[in-house]
């Protein structure tokens, strides 16, 4: 019982986390506040972003695992699927800001260069995409939790 609530409290604690630092991305992207040090920043959060990503994953992955329920209670249910499947699309969807954002770094470094409003509103609104569907996966989580 405490290793599931250990898991359990891990897990949260990564979603949490994961959602700071999303959310300092969305905040930073913006082209009326963008100069060098902001595109550093920006890379600096994806990075932890990234980590945070792994870490509800691993989290996710040791409460099936080694949680009390097991993997044999957790596959069969359909709103797990769901969550996973909106967990690979949020990662997935943060693939393009993650080369835009290591391109602008290149960029800056080389030319001292940053980038246009469009490319800005581009990344900035993937990132938000991203951040809307965080609540929409733990609102599956809550219905998950209650039964359904």
């Amino acid at each position: 019982m405490t290793l599931e609530a250990l898991l359990a409290a891990l897990h949260l604690l990564a979603v949490l986390t994961l959602t700071v630092f999303l959310s300092s991305q969305a905040a930073l992207c913006r082209i009326e506040w963008l100069n060098a040090a902001v595109v550093q920043r920006l890379n600096r959060l994806n990075l932890i972003y990234i980590v945070c990503l792994l870490a509800v994953l691993a989290t996710g992955l040791a409460r099936v695992f080694w949680g009390i329920k097991g993997a044999a209670w957790y596959a069969p249910q359909p709103l797990l699927h769901l969550k996973v499947t909106l967990f690979v699309l949020m990662a997935a969807l943060h693939v393009a800001p993650t080369l835009a954002l290591r391109r602008w770094q290149r960029t800056l470094h080389s030319t001292g260069a940053l980038p246009n409003a469009d490319a800005v509103r581009t990344v900035r609104r993937l990132i938000m995409f991203e951040s809307h569907l965080l609540p929409v996966i733990a609102v599956l989580a809550v219905f998950w939790a209650r039964g359904w």
